[in-house]
């Protein structure tokens, strides 16, 4: 979402299933930190300690030139992380994780990226990279990003958050890496390879999610013959034009969930105007409404506009076990009673591991998507003003000119595994399918019936991503399954304590 999530809403493309799930037997974890602790880094890496992470891991930096078509300018260094393999009889491919966001910090999710790929911990290193502008390497973060304890006014003030952004274009402008035309993904791809090549791995293994995804197809593009197997949890195109067509997925997520509703004799039976209910907000605003903070408990006097609210609503959508609460949340809006829509908005809310560099963030998004936006797209609809908001956010920021090869995907020279949930709002299964087609006879498409977005956190995925990526040829690889349920019900509508006789 623009700017900064105003009601703590995911970003288009963050990785919100890293942050459930996963766990992992305490025994396991045991045996990974001893062997983990018996094997001393390899020479230019020192051992190090990650957050959320039970043994040891080896940190390490490339120094990178910030334009490469300047042998003599400014350089940074790229950080990068290696969750070593607990095997002596290591795998010469490692597996490296590519996060969303843009601007998410994949050496900041280490923890939950550890517990959900821990089964390739056994005999493959995970490699985890802070991609520029984003963690250590290089950071363009803005003053407070994702603060939790923000006052919401401050927040949802369109005007004051394009504001504030301005304030932080001119001061990432003025650090020595403040040139932010050179934070793309080629460019991103680019450094990995450097990484790559400082352990000496002749080839590699990416697992991409939501934004992630583009960087290993951007991976796959540039360096074909250093890739193995490529995994996209959550396929967001190069040539997606974020905003334009998260606004569009949003409404059809949206519409989708009010069909259930409407088809589900249950939903149906506690929520019969929940489609009118909505039709009332909307024509309601902008209306000034009493919300609880989050974190801070103060009640605040705030006005919500259609954009709020569309983020409000788009937020929850993320998660199906979530969105089973909005007919009961909308209905309880349409009442005057705001809280549980806001809180189901802040039910994501992405601690460290989900925080974003606001200006990597519009550094990507700004030079990647909005120049291939239609005109006047994204301006009707629900969720339109979301779109207009990214529209507004980009105005003035220093673009890169992207190579036309960037936005082409061609046949998979090595198999590619794409997996989609059904009902996710940001990255639905049309993307993964066009993909499909377009990468080609090595790629294999999966949908999940009533998934979300982000489906590493399903104990069917992640078995089947390990045997595609563990298989030795590409043939078993295409072959592999994890027992994900052909047919999977949504979650059955949220029906509040105390109320399940009642009809509300």
């Amino acid at each position: 979402m623009p700017i900064r999530p105003v009601t703590a809403a995911p970003s288009p493309w963050r990785t919100p299933a890293l942050r459930r799930r996963g766990l992992v037997p305490v025994w396991l974890l045991a045996v990974a930190a001893a062997s983990a602790a018996a094997a001393p880094p390899p020479p230019g890496l020192q051992a190090c300690r990650l957050r959320g992470v039970e043994f040891p891991a080896w940190c390490g930096q490339v120094v990178r030139p910030l334009d490469p078509q300047a042998s003599a300018g400014p350089t940074i260094e790229v950080h990068f992380a290696v969750l070593p393999a607990l095997s002596r009889q290591r795998k010469p491919d490692p597996v490296f994780f590519y996060a969303g966001g843009p601007g998410q910090s994949a050496i900041d999710l280490a923890g939950p990226v550890a517990r959900l790929l821990v089964r390739f911990s056994n005999r493959r290193d995970l490699v985890l990279i802070d991609q520029r502008g984003t963690g250590r390497s290089a950071p363009l973060q803005c003053d407070g990003d994702d603060a939790p304890d923000r006052p919401l006014h401050e927040a949802i003030d369109a005007d004051a958050a394009q504001q504030t952004l301005l304030r932080c274009l001119e001061a990432l402008q003025r650090l020595p890496h403040g040139d932010l035309r050179h934070y793309t993904t080629p460019l991103a791809v680019q450094d990995a390879e450097a990484v790559r090549a400082a352990l000496g791995a002749e080839r590699i293994n990416l697992v991409g999610v939501s934004y992630g995804t583009r960087v290993a197809l951007e991976h796959l593009r540039q360096f074909p013959a250093t890739v193995r197997r490529v995994v996209l949890d959550g396929v967001a195109p190069p040539d997606m034009a974020l905003p334009q067509s998260f606004a569009a997925d949003a409404q059809s997520a949206f519409d989708d969930l009010v069909a259930w509703c409407e088809a589900d004799a249950e939903c149906r039976r506690r929520h019969p105007q929940l489609r009118r209910q909505w039709q009332t907000l909307r024509e309601a605003l902008p209306q000034a409404v009493t919300l609880d903070h989050p974190v801070s408990g103060r009640a605040e006097r705030v006005t919500l506009t259609a954009e709020v609210l569309a983020g409000l609503v788009r937020a929850p959508l993320y998660a199906p076990i979530l969105a089973s609460a909005l007919p009961a949340a909308i209905g309880a809006a349409a009442e005057g009673r705001w809280t549980p829509l806001a809180g189901l908005a802040m039910a994501l809310g992405g601690g460290r591991g989900g925080r974003l560099a606001q200006g990597q963030h519009f550094a990507v998004v700004c030079s990647e998507d909005l120049p291939r936006m239609a005109a006047g797209a994204g301006s009707e609809g629900d969720f339109a003003a979301l779109a207009d908001r990214y529209r507004r956010a980009c105005q003035g920021w220093p673009r890169a000119d992207l190579p036309a090869a960037f936005y082409r995907v061609g046949p998979a020279p090595v198999p590619v595994l794409l997996l989609s949930g059904e009902a996710d709002p940001v990255t639905p299964p049309h993307h993964g399918q066009r993909m499909a087609r377009a990468l080609g006879a090595r790629a294999r498409h999966v949908v999940v019936p009533a998934a979300g977005h982000g489906l590493l956190g399903l104990p069917c995925v992640r078995e089947q991503v390990f045997r595609f990526v563990d298989a030795d040829d590409d043939a078993t690889a295409l072959a592999a399954e994890g027992g994900c349920p052909a047919q999977r019900p949504r979650p059955p509508v949220y029906v509040a304590p105390g109320l399940a006789e009642g009809r509300r």
